[in-house]
């Protein structure tokens, strides 16, 4: 069996527990965090055409290291 890859800070353990934060939550719950996340002031969240979002990533990478 092939062992599973995790992206950087992420283990088995911390997986399970984001699975069971939104297995558990509520639908007013769900609702409740999706709504917050758009009142967010210091991020926003918009479409992108799918062949742009290579250019998109690269841009934020580039904030990330600079």
């Amino acid at each position: 069996m092939k062992q599973s890859k995790f992206s950087p800070g992420w283990d088995e353990e911390r997986v399970r527990r984001v699975l069971e934060h939104y297995e558990s939550q509520t639908d007013e719950e769900a609702v409740a965090e999706d709504e917050a996340a758009y009142e967010a002031t210091t991020h926003t969240v918009m479409e992108v055409p799918v062949d742009l979002v290579p250019a998109v990533r690269e841009l934020i990478a580039k904030k990330k290291a600079g």
